[in-house]
């Protein structure tokens, strides 16, 4: 079952996320992809356990919708994709024949969920930033500048320079992005065992994508992402196989059934 909500180029795709892919969005239509897939350790989405019967398995599924969103990108997009620590090296490795990894960021946050008492708590959560050609893709760098503590805040002076200056007060993030996870009663949260915060996606789309341009992601979830790109001026496609976060993505979007 495939049924669509659309108002003014933003797209809800109530389906399973390789069926859409396949049967309702274009080859080379998307400037921008945020894939963040059910990780595979068990998190419960609305009754559903997020748990392969094997490794092998869940990758094999993910090769399968990974190739489609590959086909989707125009010959400038750009991919974004969240895993597990556990399984981001098969992903950057099956990828690097298909894209070009041009950084492999790290989100980290304050504290982990769970308080570990019997080894290192994770902190943080892999992305890849990939595109489809390395010569030409969307980096919006004066977009996303943050501050430079160095000239910002030290005033340390780089001599070498021909006129020694003070460093600059702002600069490009590097790959370690510094961003709170969402918490209970916090303005956004919405019911959701993995929410991402608009302020991760804010960056990513003012970076990799422009004004008017078009932004897929395959498995939304409380679809931060379609919220945010329409704040920004693009448009979106937000697929999701649940119905509870259908609804949640129709509020947050303003569409209606």
């Amino acid at each position: 079952m495939i049924q669509l909500f659309e108002k003014g180029r933003q797209q809800i795709f109530w389906g399973d996320a390789i069926e859409v892919l396949s049967q309702k969005i274009p080859d080379q239509s998307i400037n921008l992809i945020f894939a963040d897939p059910p990780y595979n350790i068990g998190k419960n989405f609305h009754g559903h356990k997020d748990k392969w019967q094997s490794e092998h398995d869940y990758l094999q599924w993910c090769y399968q919708w990974l190739n489609l969103c590959v086909n989707k990108l125009t010959d400038n997009g750009s991919l974004y994709l969240m895993a597990a620590t556990q399984n981001m090296p098969y992903f950057d490795l099956y990828l690097r024949d298909k894209l070009t990894v041009l950084s492999r960021i790290i989100w980290y946050y304050d504290s982990s969920g769970v308080q570990a008492k019997n080894h290192y708590g994770s902190l943080y959560e892999p992305i890849l930033f990939c595109v489809k050609d390395k010569q030409h893709y969307t980096f919006n760098a004066h977009d996303i500048l943050v501050e430079a503590k160095t000239g910002a805040q030290r005033k340390l002076i780089d001599y070498r320079k021909a006129t020694p200056a003070i460093y600059n007060a702002q600069k490009v993030p590097g790959n370690v992005w510094q961003i709170p996870r969402v918490r209970y009663r916090m303005a956004e949260y919405e019911t959701h065992p993995t929410q991402k915060p608009t302020t991760l996606l804010k960056r990513i789309i003012l970076a990799s994508s422009n004004p008017g341009d078009l932004v897929l992601d395959p498995f939304s979830g409380t679809f931060t992402t379609s919220f945010v790109a329409k704040q920004l001026g693009r448009y979106s496609i937000g697929i999701e196989i649940e119905e509870p976060y259908i609804k949640i993505g129709l509020r947050r979007l303003q569409l209606h059934i």
